[in-house]
């Protein structure tokens, strides 16, 4: 039932690619093109940093024109970048980053893999970047994915020399062309052969430069060969350039949605250079010597290569059916060859030749979208066909029994169908992304189970095997269960989520202690199911104390809430810790909140992630009691405003008034608010206004490109030339008071170099580039190793009676993450002029 992943990828490759809507193309046409590429044995993985940074235009190439099985590997998913339409960052812009990757290749026909490495955003170096993710690991991943794949061309974005670039990007080549010595070497990660994957050297890694991405620079190598990766679709016509544009348009969350409209025809010639980095030298093309034929499987070989020549010539568009015989053929002496990665992908190509050519379509669909452990789900199933071959269909494999009964003969006329259940055993996992499993280390996702590595996402909960007999042969048919679920545009198909019966979720992120305090804590129970009952506990560290010890919950409607009080008490030193939170439901615990990602372009996506809530003892004063918040692209840095003790209003734009802001000790505007609100230009004077009349302003960063208003303060203040360089990656970099006398570092909290311990992934970005020196005085300087120290992180201007402060340092990260330091400085900030 569980087959080898590649090969449930492989069917889930091929069913995607012939769902796509596509030009009008002769009868047969896909067909005998996936026949074609069933005939060779070509196979390519391109190798970079992070969804976007694939050269499209190559995998389409690769995968349309040629046939070849190509396949992207992307070090990261992404968690570290920004996100264009809306509030996820981190391990959830990963999670909507890696359907967006996945819907790019089912437009440009490759396949999809990650390594565990986590994306914390702009590095300057290559040795940063691999300190920070733990070389060696993430450099095994990469050797284990070459053995799985078996690429015969490995293609790197970008250079292992570097040249000023994104050090994560200089990192993918360093480790794709060392990965490439390490794949066919047994004493190079031995525990992956002990695990069933065997050595395998490809016959060379070359450098891509051009195309759709940044590929490398410089002079050309020596041995550099030029190849033109242009063309049309066989199928269908269209330019490959066309389908590489629409491919890259799929990174929506970087703003890449209306890419593919600027691809025109995309039809001409697209010449790119490819440079040696290791094996043996190409003359003309990237695969000179590989053979790329069934040759390379011997006599065996020789004869599936003849048979499936003879398959091409004789097929019929008109009468696809026909050619069913000469493709079981082929699969018997398939059926010869050891089941190495290559061919158990061509194993399931070639089934799903043999279900295209009759037609064959079948499909899965649940009561509903979502199920809890130990309940029973109801499943519809229906198999139809387009061709008069006699099919029967003779079983089915539910993920938990197999039902077979009298067999059901096929017909054009009507569909056949069957109504299942199954029980949904009580130890199921909850859906939840693999690599979130665990808690991983500050750059690397933990996953425990080794099989798992590589793969873009979750296997099926639910997968389905149709049986069907056909001249005397068995076919499976392999499928995902999938449910209804209605949204405003009307039913939707989503594949069947395994969801705890009650989620839990405390009310903030971090909750902030004075030493030795009590306060209230909130847990949020709601109802996944109706008539759900049970028991909710809070757990504490060692030092701390939480009363009740128990709470009794009960809940009559799906989707009802109720909100738990806990009275906790923090020790009465400083200290740091973690809150927990599980539910007792008929004897089974739940210890999960829940999240859903929701967008047009990709599958919607549930996170289950444990119910927790960071604890921070720290002796911080405040001053003031109201503060207004401006959003921008989305953070929670109000829920952290909330946590030092002041009342939050949320703002808009047209709320920026001197009569409106009256009452609120200050004002603090949410990151790259300047990028994404269109009502925030034109009320900027109103803003202005109430700091002349007394009122403090924190601006959080913004980016260079694209913003919405010229002024970014009451002076003159830029950040037009601020990326990449003016920013500070390294989140242990010293940093030293300008002004050690100003109130921002003494009131009411003294700030000194203990605060700049324990940060997060960096230290702040897009710094201003220039400023009116003689208005603005910089607090704070700090660099990276080897750079100049950065002079405005934090800047601040007296206008009028109040202050304003533009600061690029990274506030959104660290107050969520609980650091202590952060804490107190924004509290000097929010405090200033009180």
């Amino acid at each position: 039932m569980y087959r080898p992943w590649w090969r449930v990828m492989a069917g889930a490759c091929f069913f995607a690619a012939w769902s796509l809507p596509a030009a009008e193309v002769a009868p047969g046409a896909e067909i005998l093109q996936e026949l074609r590429s069933f005939a060779t044995t070509g196979t390519l993985l391109h190798i970079a940093a992070h969804p976007d940074d694939e050269n499209t235009q190559l995998i389409t190439y690769f995968a349309k024109a040629r046939g070849y099985r190509t396949a992207y590997l992307s070090l990261t998913r992404g968690d570290g970048g920004q996100n264009e339409i809306g509030p996820e960052f981190d391990e959830k812009l990963g999670l909507a980053r890696t359907q967006e990757l996945l819907a790019a290749r089912r437009l440009d026909g490759g396949r999809q893999f990650f390594t565990r490495a986590i994306d914390f955003g702009y590095s300057k170096s290559a040795d940063e970047t691999l300190r920070f993710w733990d070389r060696n690991e993430v450099l095994g991943d990469v050797v284990r994915v070459i053995r799985i794949f078996r690429p015969d061309v490995i293609v790197t974005r970008f250079s292992p020399s570097g040249g000023g670039t994104h050090g994560h990007h200089t990192a993918s080549g360093m480790l794709g062309a060392e990965a490439f010595k390490l794949a066919g070497d047994p004493q190079a990660y031995p525990e992956q052969l002990q695990q069933g994957l065997t050595v395998w050297q490809p016959k060379r890694v070359v450098l891509n430069s051009g195309g759709f991405g940044r590929g490398g620079g410089g002079a050309p190598a020596a041995n550099t060969i030029r190849m033109d990766i242009g063309g049309s679709d066989p199928v269908t016509g269209e330019g490959l350039g066309a389908i590489a544009g629409r491919s890259r348009g799929r990174h929506i969350t970087q703003g890449f949605g209306s890419f593919g409209g600027r691809g025109g025809a995309g039809s001409g010639a697209n010449e790119q250079s490819f440079s040696p980095l290791g094996g043996e030298p190409a003359a003309k093309d990237l695969f000179d010597g590989v053979d790329t034929t069934w040759l390379r499987y011997g006599s065996v070989g020789t004869e599936i290569g003849r048979l499936t020549a003879r398959a091409i010539t004789e097929f019929k568009g008109g009468d696809p059916a026909a050619s069913v015989p000469a493709l079981f053929a082929i699969r018997a002496k398939l059926a010869a060859l050891p089941g190495d990665p290559l061919v158990a992908d061509k194993r399931a190509q070639l089934d799903h030749l043999v279900q295209a050519c009759l037609g064959l379509k079948v499909q899965a669909t649940a009561d509903r979208p979502e199920v809890s452990p130990g309940e029973k789900i109801d499943w519809k199933l229906s198999a139809s066909m387009s061709a008069k071959t006699p099919v029967r269909w003779v079983a089915t494999r539910l993920s938990t029994r197999e039902i077979s009964g009298p067999p059901v003969s096929l017909t054009l006329s009507a569909s056949a169908r069957a109504n299942v259940s199954e029980v949904v055993p009580v130890d199921t996992p909850l859906t939840q992304p693999y690599w979130l499993r665990e808690e991983g280390a500050a750059g690397i996702f933990r996953v425990d189970d080794p099989t798992m590595i590589g793969r873009a996402e979750n296997p099926p909960s639910f997968p389905i095997e149709f049986v069907f007999e056909v001249h005397g042969e068995k076919l499976v048919i392999p499928v995902e269960g999938e449910g209804l679920e209605q949204t405003p545009k009307g039913e939707r198909r989503r594949r069947v989520d395994v969801v705890s019966p009650v989620s839990l979720q405390f009310t903030a992120d971090v909750a902030l202690f004075a030493p030795g305090s009590t306060k209230s804590v909130t847990v949020d129970v709601t109802a996944m199911r109706s008539g759900v009952q049970g028991t909710l506990r809070v757990l504490v560290p060692a030092g701390w104390t939480v009363s009740p010890a128990v709470r009794i919950f009960m809940l009559e409607k799906a989707g009802e809430k109720l909100g738990s009080l806990f009275s906790v008490t923090a020790p009465a030193q400083p200290t740091a810790g973690r809150l927990a939170a599980h539910a007792d439901v008929n004897g089974m615990l739940y210890s999960n909140q829940r999240s859903e990602i929701r967008y047009e372009h990709i599958p919607p996506q549930i996170l289950q992630p444990p119910a927790r809530a960071r604890l921070l003892v720290l002796d911080v004063a405040t001053r003031g009691q109201r503060v207004g918040y401006l959003p921008g692209a989305g953070d929670d840095v109000a829920r952290a405003i909330e946590q030092l003790g002041y009342q939050v209003t949320m703002l808009a734009g047209a709320d920026l008034t001197v009569e409106k802001l009256r009452g609120l000790d200050a004002v603090v505007i949410g990151v790259r608010a300047f990028n994404e609100r269109e009502d925030l230009a034109a009320n900027l004077p109103g803003l202005f206004a109430y700091v002349e009349n007394g009122g403090t302003v924190i601006a959080q960063y913004n980016r260079p490109n694209g913003l919405s208003a010229t002024e970014l303060g009451p002076y003159k203040l830029s950040i037009q030339g601020s990326a990449p360089q003016l920013r500070v990656t390294d989140e242990r970099a010293p940093v030293s008071l300008l002004a050690p006398q100003h109130a921002i570092l003494n009131l009411p909290n003294r700030i000194g170099p203990a605060d700049f311990e324990g940060w997060f992934q960096e230290r702040g970005a897009y710094f201003p580039s220039s400023w009116d020196e003689a208005r603005y005085e910089p607090v704070l300087a700090m660099s990276d190793p080897g750079e100049e120290p950065l002079k405005s992180s934090v800047l601040v201007a007296k206008h009028g009676k109040g202050y304003y402060v533009y600061t690029g340092i990274a506030f959104f990260r660290q107050l969520p993450a609980g650091v202590p330091g952060a804490y107190r400085l924004f509290a000097n900030l929010v405090s200033l002029g009180k």
